[in-house]
């Protein structure tokens, strides 16, 4: 029997509704939502029915506080050839290390621990703010409006087709610069969070850091141009953490080829100065892209 069928579905309650203004604060007060991961009594309320492993929203509580939070145990993790080693529930939490490290708040607040289900990954569940300006749009095939930039031509039926585009936006370029380091393989408009506060968060992290270019994303709107100053700093800042701490931090979550690997890329990334370009030899597009 699969692994993600050992976890059952479970519909006990009516689950309370998380409030974009209060999961925002709470991500962004870092020691505090740690903490509340770690040591908080998670209750289960349902198993979100668009994953494709074994995704429980809970909620998490403790001294008085209480949170809604994601809990992706590793027993309902579906096996995947490309990713033989570890855990879906390590990788992300590795994710959430390295852009930790970076100083951009790019992931909600990750930690490891056991729940009901056995050991997982228990994030913060970030409301998206339903007042934000969106992250894609479909526009004129001709080229993008001012202030977009162009992902792919999409067939919109009836024979017609329309730019893909999103916004050019610092945020989103730090996350772009993010997923070339973790070498991100499933990059969806779905995995982008816009938060209350004007933050703009990165979820579903667990096919990252293969040995092999997998980079698969939305965020091709800076491909091949000069990297941002400050990325290039930031990349050198991690080059030296991986080296140190964070790389300690990183080790039980990934392999040592794994490791090596980020390094490669960071080094890569360093060297040319530029965006990644798409890979000829790997879909750019994640499926699907939404």
């Amino acid at each position: 029997m699969p692994a993600r069928e050992r976890v059952p579905a479970l519909n006990t309650d009516t689950p309370p509704q998380a409030d974009p203004v209060a999961g925002a604060a709470l991500a962004a007060d870092v020691p505090t939502a740690l903490s509340l991961l770690r040591e908080g009594e998670l209750t289960v309320h349902g198993r979100l029915a668009d994953a494709s492993n074994a995704a429980l929203y809970c909620s998490v509580s403790a001294d008085g506080r209480s949170a809604q939070a994601v809990y992706k145990p590793v027993a309902g993790e579906r096996p995947l050839w490309d990713f033989p080693d570890g855990t879906l529930a390590g990788r992300e939490v590795a994710a959430y290390e390295l852009a930790a490290a970076t100083g951009w708040a790019l992931i909600p607040p990750t930690v490891l621990r056991d729940g009901p289900h056995g050991p997982g990954m228990v994030q913060l569940w970030v409301e998206p703010d339903p007042g934000a300006d969106p992250l894609l749009a479909l526009q004129d095939p001709a080229g993008p409006e001012a202030g977009w930039l162009p992902i792919v031509r999409a067939d919109v039926g009836d024979g017609r087709t329309a730019l893909l585009v999103h916004p050019d936006d610092r945020r989103l370029r730090r996350l772009a610069v993010l997923d070339a380091v973790l070498n991100n393989a499933d990059r969806k408009g779905g995995h982008l969070i816009a938060a209350a506060d004007g933050r703009i968060y990165g979820i579903d992290h667990g096919v990252t850091f293969n040995t092999e270019g997998k980079l698969r994303t939305l965020l091709w709107g800076w491909a091949g141009e000069p990297l941002p100053d400050e990325a290039v700093e930031v990349l050198a800042d991690l080059a030296g953490q991986l080296d140190g701490a964070l790389g300690e931090r990183l080790a039980p979550h990934l392999t040592a080829a794994e490791l090596a690997a980020a390094r490669a890329r960071i080094a890569e990334l360093r060297r040319t100065g530029r965006h990644p370009l798409p890979s000829e030899e790997w879909p750019a597009i994640p499926w699907p892209p939404i």
